[in-house]
């Protein structure tokens, strides 16, 4: 029985040499158990005509695959799937921009949902440029799949959604090895799988959903560091404004809670950090007032501790985006997923 031709998928797009992605197509549907040892294999010519190959692609694919033992061709009887022992795993190099208890909820939910088949290693690059391109220069020929979270900080310590060099660095991996996680922005070229948050779109439509409960605050303030060594997205802050001027809020950015910070009566208040939550929650104590009646406060991002305490939360679904990469890896897809994103409402509002 041949092989299907309906299962060989390749990207005329990627540079990625067109008889490296025959045989990765072919090994990776053996995999998937699609190929079977014993099931014939199309023709040089008939591959070549179905995918506009030349017949010196396909030829180098078929060597490499014999040499391989994952061929066996026979005279006067056709090629078929000779080898049974590929190798027993695929190796996927997942790199965060940092090592926070949430990026670890998503490594964890993708780990276990990808199975026994896969061999994962976690990097970290802190959010700098240079070790960011040193690790993926080091990986780029180790790894079947990347996995990357692009966040970077600029020499005054700001967030920037991707650098030059970083595009170029993502630029040179097989595209349909390649997923990016919790950020869109970028200028990637071609197809690429994306699972990911706006976060500018996230919060207004976050808050937008919750206007209920905020209505009954005056005032809207926004604790956003500005220059830090993990610099936040600036979008949060973008999105914050927007929504505060479409419902005429009168409204603050500052850059963090501490002693000085002076609590205001009817302000709903939004932390990033969780040491501004902690100060904050201490201030509002310290001012007599009472979290969702005098002053308002809600975090970003959920966790149990905030489930116990009653903190409202900005939150995406962590474990969401590791389980929904997982799937784009075991089904061999290409996808762009947007995580939903939401506003738990709880006590503190």
């Amino acid at each position: 029985m041949e092989i299907m031709v309906d299962y060989i998928k390749l990207d005329f797009n990627s540079r990625v040499p067109k008889y490296l992605q025959l045989i990765d197509a072919i090994i990776h549907n053996i995999y998937l158990g699609n190929v079977k040892i014993g099931d014939k294999v199309p023709s040089i010519n008939k591959l070549s005509e179905e995918f506009y190959l030349s017949r010196n692609t396909v030829e180098r694919a078929f060597k490499e695959l014999k040499k391989q033992n994952v061929l066996a061709s026979y005279p006067g009887k056709g090629t078929f799937v000779a080898q049974n022992q590929l190798k027993t795993s695929y190796k996927i190099f997942f790199l965060v921009n940092k090592l926070s208890p949430f990026k670890m909820e998503i490594y964890n939910s993708f780990v276990k949902n990808l199975g026994e088949n896969y061999n994962v290693d976690l990097h970290s690059y802190h959010c700098d440029e240079s070790l960011f391109l040193d690790l993926i220069e080091k990986g780029k020929s180790n790894y079947d799949y990347f996995v990357v979270f692009p966040h970077f900080r600029t020499k005054n310590l700001q967030h920037t959604n991707i650098t030059e060099l970083a595009n170029n660095a993502l630029n040179s991996l097989p595209k349909d090895k390649l997923i990016l996680l919790d950020n869109k922005d970028h200028t990637i070229e071609n197809a690429l799988s994306e699972v990911y948050q706006e976060y500018e779109n996230d919060i207004i439509s976050s808050l937008e959903k919750g206007s209920d409960k905020l209505s009954k605050y005056t005032n809207l303030t926004l604790v956003y560091p500005t220059s830090t060594f993990y610099p936040y997205p600036s979008k949060i802050k973008t999105g914050f404004i927007k929504y505060c001027a479409k419902y005429k809020f009168d409204f603050k950015v500052i850059e963090e809670v501490n002693t000085d910070t002076e609590i205001v009566e009817n302000t709903l208040y939004i932390t990033i950090e969780e040491e501004d939550l902690v100060n904050l929650v201490h201030k509002v104590r310290e001012s007599n007032f009472t979290l969702g009646k005098n002053v308002g406060l809600i975090s970003y991002n959920d966790t149990s501790l905030k489930q116990l305490l009653g903190i409202s939360v900005l939150t995406t679904n962590f474990k969401k985006m590791g389980k929904k990469t997982a799937k784009l890896i075991i089904e061999g897809k290409r996808a762009k997923i947007k995580i939903p994103f939401k506003l738990i409402t709880r006590e503190s509002i």
